[in-house]
């Protein structure tokens, strides 16, 4: 199954067999009445399958997805291991010579 990064998958109440997709950023609002209803901007309402916390876990991914795609990854200090390093101790006067 080909994957799109711009939206999510969601299933609809009368037919959780069958996906949809939905880009997130349209989604204005997600109710439980019992059943799951994401309000779009457009103010249509769509009944999905799935409970609202897991629409809420699949946009969270997709946001996470985004930002890794967007951002370089950084090497960070803690990603490299640590080794002792052994100096010798210096006087001013040795210093300054």
């Amino acid at each position: 199954m080909a994957e799109y990064p711009d939206v999510i998958r969601l299933h609809r109440l009368a037919h959780p067999e069958e996906d949809f997709h939905l880009n997130p950023d349209l989604i204005l609002s997600i109710e439980a009445t019992p059943d799951t209803t994401v309000t779009l901007t457009t103010h249509s309402k769509l009944i999905v399958y799935e409970r609202p916390e897991e629409v809420v876990d699949l946009i969270r991914a997709w946001r996470a997805s985004i930002l890794e795609a967007g951002l370089p990854r950084i090497r960070r200090r803690s990603d490299v291991p640590l080794s002792v390093v052994r100096g010798e101790h210096v006087t001013g006067e040795e210093r300054d010579r």
